[in-house]
């Protein structure tokens, strides 16, 4: 049996030094392609939208702030944007993951050497800097020069994908089932990134009792940028924007005055926000694989959740997705373009070759939304609201008295199971339940009928109800 394990053990190590050799490989030139299409996409812009269009490849630049009209402020290497004048935007909700992405060569090779000009400089008014993609986007709101809600070349357009431009009103798309007239309470469900409200309302919707649909209203969200819901092309898809756009498009409409929440991986940073801001109309907290990577003292939250996530390795192939998705701006466009834009004829042929509904819209949701709304979204949620989410879990650990359950994959590679277990550490009420031979998508997709129940069970228990 030694010899054995000890066979085991060096296959295993072979096995991580090869994917350490093949990673290097790949990364290095996957940084060359990302360099060449930055220009290919800005030539291509040009000449099908008239327009260059900034990314976040530029190197960052001075802003003027005695306007009063763009405020930016530098803490240590972080570069973001304060305060806007007439659009309400907020500091900390752009993530530095957006400009702050260094080359792999570059961070494999980094200097250790540190700049000491800074101290022994003459005293002077501190320079404000932000990457010009942010000021460009901003300075069209400043000066109310909103952009036409039209899809870009690259985006699909595609009535399904587009829908919104059409309503006066610009909401969140919204499946609401369950419980009409006498409503009992609300279940506001919040899927994660890449996804949509049909990640619920095809698994949990068909499955809940007659009884519990006589009692409640389940209310799934697209959030802003994917499904159905608005996609426009100058949000930034920050925290602030996901979180007014729930609240006008669920908790207003519907006048909710007490509700659970039910979150998927991404979705667990909102519905933790919102419940701290909704503390009394919330019945109970439900999360699953949350994505809290705590980081190390001394270390920029947002950059180490970056490289948790994302951690730039050819294996598992869940994260080198995400590394793709999450490291190069211009690879993960030209996926959207090929993809994302004809979603439809992946559909067509999805079920044409499976003629499985469940592998079917999961299809959809995977595809229907913009890279712009991506790639914000993931910097300015997963990344750049890590440092907020220590905050979070602390108000809810001081002020959050519903019941709260955390469940994870055990078998989950995108989001560890060490993140729950982190997470309960800090909130020590929460019941944390770890779902055996189950990943990120299979703790609810193929058992749908037992989480349905399981939350039956949780919604019982918070209202009381024998």
């Amino acid at each position: 049996m030694a010899v054995k394990d000890h066979i085991v053990l060096i296959s295993r190590m072979g096995g991580r030094l090869l994917n350490e050799i093949v990673s290097v490989l790949v990364f290095i030139v996957l940084d060359m392609v990302d360099f060449f299409l930055c220009y290919a996409f800005k030539i291509a812009d040009f000449l099908i939208e008239a327009e260059w269009k900034p990314c976040y490849c530029s190197s960052a630049k001075e802003a003027i702030t005695s306007s009063g009209k763009i405020l930016v402020s530098e803490e240590g290497e972080s570069k973001k944007i304060v305060r806007v004048s007439c659009s309400r935007l907020q500091l900390e909700e752009i993530s530095d993951t957006l400009y702050t992405r260094p080359s792999f060569v570059s961070e494999v090779c980094k200097s250790k050497i540190r700049h000491s000009s800074a101290a022994t400089a003459n005293p002077r008014r501190p320079t404000f800097t932000v990457n010009p993609t942010i000021v460009e986007m901003l300075q069209g709101r400043i000066g109310k020069h909103r952009i036409l809600p039209a899809p870009r070349w690259s985006d699909c357009d595609c009535e399904s994908c587009t829908s919104w431009t059409s309503s006066s009103k610009e909401t969140l798309y919204v499946k609401a089932d369950g419980a009409k007239d006498d409503v009992y309470e609300d279940v506001l469900f919040i899927h994660g990134f890449i996804s949509s409200s049909a990640f619920w309302s095809e698994t949990l919707y068909p499955n809940f009792s007659k009884s519990a649909k006589t009692k409640y209203r389940f209310l799934a969200v697209d959030l802003l940028g994917f499904g159905r819901s608005p996609k426009p092309n100058d949000s930034l898809y920050t925290l602030r924007e996901h979180l007014e756009m729930i609240e006008r498009s669920v908790l207003e409409p519907y006048k909710v005055k007490s509700f659970h929440i039910v979150a998927h991986s991404l979705g667990c940073i909102l519905a933790l926000a919102l419940a701290v801001k909704h503390t009394s109309l919330l019945k109970s907290l439900t999360l699953l694989a949350p994505p809290y990577f705590p980081a190390p003292k001394g270390v920029a939250p947002a950059q180490y959740t970056m490289r948790r996530i994302a951690p730039r390795r050819v294996w598992p192939v869940i994260a080198f997705g995400a590394s793709i998705g999450c490291w190069y701006e211009h690879i993960s466009r030209t996926a959207c373009l090929v993809l994302s834009k004809n979603h439809r004829l992946l559909e067509f042929l999805t079920k044409l070759l499976t003629r499985n509904r469940m592998r079917t819209y999961l299809i959809e949701g995977f595809f229907t939304h913009t890279h712009n709304a991506a790639w914000h979204t993931l910097h300015n949620i997963i990344c750049g609201s890590a440092a907020k989410v220590e905050g979070y879990l602390e108000e809810v650990k001081t002020r959050v008295k519903c019941n709260i359950t955390i469940f994870h994959g055990k078998d989950d590679e995108l989001i560890p199971i060490e993140c729950s277990y982190d997470m309960q550490s800090r909130i020590p009420q929460a019941q944390l339940k770890v779902v055996e031979n189950k990943d990120h998508l299979t703790i609810v997709v193929g058992r749908q009928k037992a989480f349905a129940r399981e939350l039956e069970e949780i919604w019982k228990n918070a209202s009381g109800l024998s």
